[in-house]
């Protein structure tokens, strides 16, 4: 048996040349897909009087778009892997930017959902070979790990730019100029991938539909499952069956998986302790980030008061955070290690949400940016969690390693959502009880609408004949909910941070990559 070389001694090849350029072309195309998943949430108004969706409709609009992205990713690596990266990525740039031509045309909700699923299709073949492609520009171990925090940094930008460009746009066009907005970008994009990009491909497996059409079903199935426990509770029937299908789907899936000596995705790469321990790091970061921005958002409109763009701009402390350190997590690494950085992030974001929970009611604003920023630390490292990914797999593997981390990215947002987001619900209507209402001359349905949100129960309030006092309670209600949240938050990051702190290994550095 040979002896495995070190690090520190194998030979590296011969960087790219144009490598610097060529991420700039990958990290601008993750800045624009991270955005579209939020840019739509500030057009929802104005595409709401223009289409007159109804409410199953207008949920359809924002879900769809992850539901299509996280059930493609697997798919989406493996054909990059077999007939290149950067061909799917052109691909998916020909997608994102044709796509959104189509709303000149559209003058209905189907037709405005379909078109989300289609650049969900779009997002999915982007993402993983972006990842790939890095690994396979940057030779050198700490060239690659500052390129794969650069692309963290442009994912965190994108999340917390995403509503402010929504809202400029819409200052001066209408709600179609949100979708447009894509298409020259696009342009742009594929024509600096053509010239500056090379090609590359991972190991090609056989073709194996079943696997495909599981991991599809499975994974679309989870993520309406996740969102349907949190809009409609574990008892609702769809939502069950979705849950259901998603564990069948999947389950045959991982066992295919595990059974076939070429998978469509290598389930055993799960059993490497780096790659966990990066997964878990994006996920757990990315729900705190989800649960953060839709909280905070509901409060800073409707109980501190500010327009859609106001508290765009008044969330960016986090995403700007996160852009501006996550370049320099490398070096922190290798000062720091990986594991006490990884740890120290975590721990950060956890002191980030009990702030939240500490603030008590009124909760002071400068208190919320301080979260804010500690948050965007949390997320800084996101990048370092990228880097110990791609170091737990082979080159030919990193479309698999990019599939995974994008899965736990697009669950962590979800569960972010559904779960937190269910928690501030559930807290919200015990302090906001019906006897509560009642004595304010609330009850029947309208206490029924206030209990269910922050909006119906402010809508309710502003329809009483006088000031009775139920506004200030309800946004009481709402900041203790978020302080509630901020606890909770709180202990799942300290949790997470344990969990890392044991299975990431003592020695692992960002020099320790496999070649």
């Amino acid at each position: 048996m040979s002896a495995v070389t070190p690090a520190s001694q194998r030979q590296v090849p011969t960087p790219h040349p144009r490598r610097w350029v060529g991420l700039a072309v990958l990290c601008a195309s993750v800045l624009i897909v991270v955005m579209d998943m939020t840019v739509l949430n500030v057009a929802l108004p104005a595409i709401s009087a223009d289409l007159l969706p109804t409410s199953i409709e207008l949920l359809w609009m924002v879900d769809v778009y992850g539901l299509v992205v996280a059930g493609f990713l697997v798919t989406a690596s493996g054909l990059s892997d077999r007939f290149g990266r950067r061909r799917l990525l052109l691909i998916g740039y020909g997608v994102f930017g044709a796509i959104p031509l189509l709303v000149l045309v559209i003058d209905n909700p189907a037709g405005l959902i379909a078109l989300r699923a289609l650049l969900g299709v779009g997002g999915a073949l982007i993402m993983p070979s972006t990842m790939s492609m890095i690994r396979g520009l940057f030779t050198d171990a700490k060239e690659r790990a500052v390129a794969l925090a650069a692309w963290a940094a442009m994912a965190s930008v994108g999340a917390g730019l995403g509503p402010i460009v929504g809202g400029v746009l819409l200052e001066f066009f209408d709600w179609h100029a949100a979708f447009l907005f894509n298409t020259p970008v696009m342009v742009i994009a594929a024509i600096a991938a053509i010239l500056l990009l090379p090609e590359s491909r991972g190991a090609a497996v056989p073709w194996d539909f079943l696997s495909m059409g599981l991991s599809i079903v499975g994974m679309a199935s989870l993520m309406y499952a996740i969102k349907g426990m949190g809009k409609y509770g574990l008892t609702d029937p769809t939502t069950l069956a979705a849950l259901v299908i998603s564990a069948v789907a999947l389950g045959w899936f991982v066992t295919r998986s595990l059974r076939r000596k070429a998978p469509l995705l290598d389930i055993r790469l799960l059993g490497r302790p780096q790659l966990s321990v990066g997964l878990i790091y994006a996920l757990i970061s990315s729900v705190g980030m989800a649960a953060m921005l839709l909280l905070l958002a509901q409060w800073m409109q409707l109980v501190k008061g500010y327009t859609p763009i106001e508290t765009g701009f008044f969330l960016l402390p986090m995403a700007i955070m996160g852009g501006a350190v996550a370049p320099f997590t490398p070096k922190l690494a290798q000062w720091m290690g990986i594991r006490n950085l990884m740890v120290t992030g975590l721990l950060v974001g956890g002191v980030g949400f009990a702030i939240l929970y500490l603030g008590g009611d009124p909760l002071s604003f400068g208190l919320v940016v301080v979260a804010e920023i500690l948050l965007g630390l949390c997320a800084a490292v996101f990048g370092i969690g990228s880097v110990i990914i791609m170091s737990a797999v082979p080159p030919e593997r990193t479309g698999n390693a990019a599939a995974l981390e994008e899965t736990s990215y697009e669950l962590g947002n979800a569960l972010g959502v559904a779960v937190l987001g269910s928690i501030a619900a559930a807290v919200f209507r015990s302090s906001l009880s019906a006897e509560d209402l009642a004595e304010h001359g609330v009850t029947g349905d309208q206490a029924h609408i206030a209990q269910e949100s922050l909006g119906g129960a402010l809508a309710v309030a502003e329809k009483l004949p006088a000031d009775t006092g139920l506004i200030e309670q309800i946004q009481g209600a709402f900041t203790g909910s978020l302080g509630i949240v901020g606890l909770v938050g709180g202990g799942l990051m300290a949790v997470a941070a344990v969990v890392v702190w044991f299975l990431t290994p003592t020695d692992v550095s960002v020099e320790d990559v496999d070649h």
